[in-house]
């Protein structure tokens, strides 16, 4: 055996994506280098690791062992990495974080600072609807992610950032609303895609109150919701923490309904007992010793619509 550390990354990525053509677009390599490197790789071995049926890639039982072992040899190799860092008084390394899609408001104030002072971590950011972050920390391919509401599956540790105020929001048609009474029945609600915890909040609202016969619009965003809201095309449950402007310059306006705002947490969260790299572990100890004076930097502003 003479396979090279190199081989065994790349065979990594064409099993993790079991596809060539999209191992070498994350390696930012040609298709040709990854399968050259692939066949070097495969001749070490009497067993295939993978097949092509009907140009369709497939990895065998023995090639899954192998990238199985490859894994363990690459994280093995990252640790003596940022070991030796360490002792030079630097931290480096790949940070992995995934956001629910509203939470690109909130996560940038906490790695700002923090990737000033290390400027040698890589940061890999994926921002999602919270089915996907939930398949992430229960696959381990993030090592931390933000949430508004935690899954009830997963046995995690968190840090509670800060509150997440969620509320009915309106364009300039509809800004004088002062109760659910007063709601057009014609009315259309925004919703967000299914997966999204701001829909399942919206939805329980809906359901909770009786309000299920108004028109229904789904976006894929949380920007396109708020666009068509301020185009005056319905009423959507929003997170507050992503219409500051919109709020300020009149576009947007708070609806002081019934059982609003609903108020749930932003919290960092990670799987229980996961083995940190220094790069996640420094992050975690960052937030936990600057959240506060964080919050009081860049969101003591939300104060001001907690009980609107």
């Amino acid at each position: 055996m003479n396979y090279t550390l190199n081989q065994l990354n790349i065979f990594l990525k064409v099993v993790q994506n079991e596809s060539i053509t999209k191992a070498a677009q994350e390696l930012f390599l040609s298709q040709p280098a990854v399968s050259i490197q692939l066949k070097n790789f495969q001749d070490q071995f009497d067993i295939p690791l993978t097949q092509v049926v009907n140009r369709k890639l497939f990895v065998t039982e023995f090639g899954r062992e192998v990238a199985l072992t490859a894994e363990k040899i690459l994280n093995e190799v990252n640790e003596m990495n940022f070991k030796t860092a360490i002792f030079k008084g630097k931290i480096s390394g790949t940070l992995k974080v995934s956001v629910v899609s509203t939470g690109k408001y909130v996560i940038p104030f906490f790695l700002s600072d923090f990737l000033q002072k290390h400027p040698d971590i890589e940061l890999q950011l994926d921002v999602s609807n919270k089915s996907k972050i939930t398949t992430d920390l229960i696959t381990n391919t993030v090592d931390i992610s933000l949430l508004s509401t935690l899954p009830d599956s997963l046995n995690v540790e968190q840090i509670t950032l800060m509150p997440n105020h969620l509320h009915l929001v309106s364009g300039t048609s509809f800004d004088k609303l002062k109760s659910i009474k007063d709601l057009p029945t014609n009315i259309q609600f925004i919703y967000r895609e299914e997966g999204s915890a701001t829909r399942k909040a919206m939805e329980e609202y809906v359901q909770k109150y009786g309000l299920s016969a108004r028109k229904k619009m789904v976006l894929t965003s949380n920007e396109a919701v708020k666009q068509a809201v301020i185009a005056n095309l319905g009423v959507s449950i929003m997170p507050l923490i992503g219409i500051r402007n919109e709020l300020k310059n009149g576009q947007l306006h708070c609806l002081p309904l019934e059982g609003l705002p609903i108020v749930s947490e932003w919290d960092l969260v990670w799987i229980k007992g996961k083995r940190m790299f220094p790069a996640a572990q420094a992050f975690i100890d960052y937030v936990r010793e600057n959240k506060d004076s964080i919050m009081d930097k860049h969101f003591s502003w939300t104060k001001e619509y907690a009980s609107k």
